[in-house]
């Protein structure tokens, strides 16, 4: 069984990334993108799937033990696992080279004390865990060939095959280096070159150093921030500018439930949010690359704008189930595609609207044709916001005219009438400024509770909705307004878990919500920052450093944070790691330190 969410670390190469587990079993790697077939899906079913795992030799009827410590090389993505045993500790270092021709996964053993027996499990499966690859030597290498893939498996160490899986049985001394490498290459061209694990562990940390000395955040939550914003550098596809919202597909929201979705995919909405820290934080060739992708996934049709994209930007992204994973602790089904990307989500114009603007506003090249694209979302806009849609959380029940995505509507517009008073665009000034009006009074008539003092989830609803959060932070009233700080309570009274964890909206258990689905899920994370956020916001500064900082204390030991908390298993659920926590997490850690509100 694969361990629990939390259990796992985050290694990458800003193309495709693996999780390794604290006993050492790599049981997530897809090659060679985040969206392509994962050769190792343990993580999704069982050892049968694929995995390597390497660590101290055990009793092959025990569990594998986990490491007595682990952590990233200061500030980088090179994870080291320690192991303490009766015979000395070891040390594995896990790392993928930014790439330079072929991926690679690269693992070092190092003897620290004593002499300390290891074991390598290779057990490589293409096609989520269905194809057993044809595995053999070539000209002293090990090579495993399926169809258009090969991975290339170079180590010092002797190897031997049994039961389709590879193994290394092996001593460590002090000082003994041991380096195991794996690489992709399409299988009808030449292999790959030999790897060279030490240069590239040096080439490694030095990336990750230099990356990171640009970040121009040094208030108190540093450390959180500065691993937060590498976690998001992680989940961005270099050769594109894309950026997913997490690297994996399928991990539940509700344990042993339906709410499973494959996140390997650009949303605009994350994207545009992600964009937007680190450009506040001093990023801003991340954020040149993203507003280039966006141009070229958009293209000249604009009209048809879908809420996400491939990391190339492909349109397509047809959702099929894999029948043969029994998923995540028996979390089924397996989806990979998404059947959400066509639907009709009204907040992104906003979303996307408002990255532009603060790249804008941050200084970042004018580009002529985001301008234009700017202003063709709002004359699509002008036409269309007066419909229902999905919202920001894809419902998959019936159309309806959410809040959220009407106040995401007036900030696109709003964004765009201060582009064009910046002499920057064009555009038909009054009418736009009348149509902002317009959005806003529909908005404050139709969508809020006057009895109950607050705003709903969608027009006529009584339902609540953490995306409301939102109406402060993004401008469409004012901190101090009644109804801003009446849908504060009211959020903090209906949606909070006995935790002070925030829900996104009502579930009903066994029976189909307002999303059309069965099953319950964990508090949103991003949601529960938003909150913080609010309550800053409001003079409540206090009461927003301590919910942050309960938020902080839900990361992993590595600093990691999944979509959700479980309040009742009191484990992270959801797909991992996940930028739609870490930007939030970045936002309100900006925001606090503005305010002072800190402690210590």
């Amino acid at each position: 069984m694969a361990g629990r969410i939390e259990d796992y670390a985050l290694i990458g190469d800003m193309q495709t990334a693996a999780l390794v587990c604290r006993d050492g079993t790599v049981d997530w790697l897809c090659l060679p993108r985040f969206d392509s077939h994962a050769i190792f899906a343990g993580l999704l079913g069982t050892e049968e799937h694929g995995f390597w795992r390497i660590g101290p030799a055990h009793a092959s009827d025990a569990p594998p033990p986990a490491a007595t410590r682990r952590g990233y090389r200061g500030d980088s993505l090179v994870l080291e696992s320690e192991w303490d045993t009766g015979r000395g500790t070891v040390r594995v270092t896990d790392f993928m080279p930014p790439r330079d021709g072929a991926p690679q996964l690269i693992r070092i053993v190092e003897g620290v004390s004593g002499r300390v027996p290891m074991r390598s499990t290779l057990r490589m499966r293409f096609s989520y865990g269905r194809v057993v690859p044809w595995v053999h030597k070539h000209e002293g290498r090990t090579v495993a060939v399926a169809g258009p893939d090969s991975v290339w498996f170079d180590t010092s160490a002797d190897t031997y095959g049994k039961s389709l899986t590879t193994y290394s049985d092996f001593t460590v001394a002090p000082g003994d280096r041991i380096a195991f490498t794996l690489s992709w290459q399409p299988s009808h061209k030449e292999p790959p070159a030999l790897p060279e694990p030490e240069h590239s562990l040096e080439a490694t940390e030095d990336f990750w150093r230099e990356w990171v000395e640009h970040c121009t955040y040094h208030g108190p939550y540093r450390e959180a921030v500065v691993r937060s914003l590498i976690t998001l550098k992680a989940l961005t596809y270099a050769p594109t500018g894309g950026i997913v919202a997490a690297p994996t597909t399928s991990l539940p929201e509700d344990i042993g439930g339906v709410r499973n979705w494959d996140y390997r995919y650009t949303w605009l909405r994350d994207a545009a949010i992600t964009l937007s820290s680190l450009l506040r934080t001093g990023y801003r060739e991340e954020a040149r690359a993203w507003r280039e992708w966006l141009l070229r996934a958009v293209a000249g049709d604009p009209e048809n704008l879908q809420i996400m994209y491939g990391i190339a930007g492909e349109r397509e992204l047809g959702e099929a189930e894999l029948d043969w994973l029994p998923g995540y602790e028996n979390s089924a089904p397996v989806r990979v595609g998404n059947g959400a990307a066509h639907q009709l989500q009204l907040d992104v114009y906003g979303e996307v609207t408002e990255a532009l603007h603060l790249a804008h506003m941050t200084g970042l090249a004018r580009n002529d044709y985001a301008s234009l694209l700017q202003l063709k979302l709002i004359r699509y806009l002008e036409k269309h916001w007066q419909e229902p849609d999905e919202g920001i959380w894809e419902v998959r029940g019936p159309r309806r005219h959410f809040v959220h995505s009407k106040v995401m509507a007036w900030v696109a517009v709003d964004r765009t009438i201060k582009l064009i008073e910046s002499g920057d665009a064009h555009g038909p000034l009054e009418q736009w400024k009348g149509l902002r009006d317009d959005i806003h009074r529909d908005v404050c008539e139709k969508g809020y509770d006057k009895e109950r003092n607050t705003f709903t989830q969608s027009y006529g609803s009584k339902e609540l909705d953490a995306s409301l959060l939102l109406i402060p932070q993004m401008g469409f009233l004012p901190p101090d307004d009644k109804r801003v700080i009446g849908t504060i309570e009211a959020i903090q009274r209906e949606l909070s878990t006995p935790d002070g964890f925030i829900l996104r909206y009502p579930t009903e258990g066994a029976d189909e919500g307002v999303d059309g689905l069965p099953g319950d899920e964990g508090a949103f994370l991003a949601c529960s920052f938003w909150m913080a956020d609010d309550l800053a916001m409001i003079g409540r500064v206090d009461e927003a450093r301590r919910l942050f900082e309960k938020l902080l204390s839900l990361r992993n030991d590595l600093g990691l944070l999944a979509e959700e908390w479980d309040p009742v298993g009191q484990r992270q659920v959801g797909n991992f790691p996940q930028a739609f926590s870490h930007v939030p997490l970045i936002d309100t850690a900006l925001r606090l330190t503005a305010s002072g509100a800190y402690g210590g």
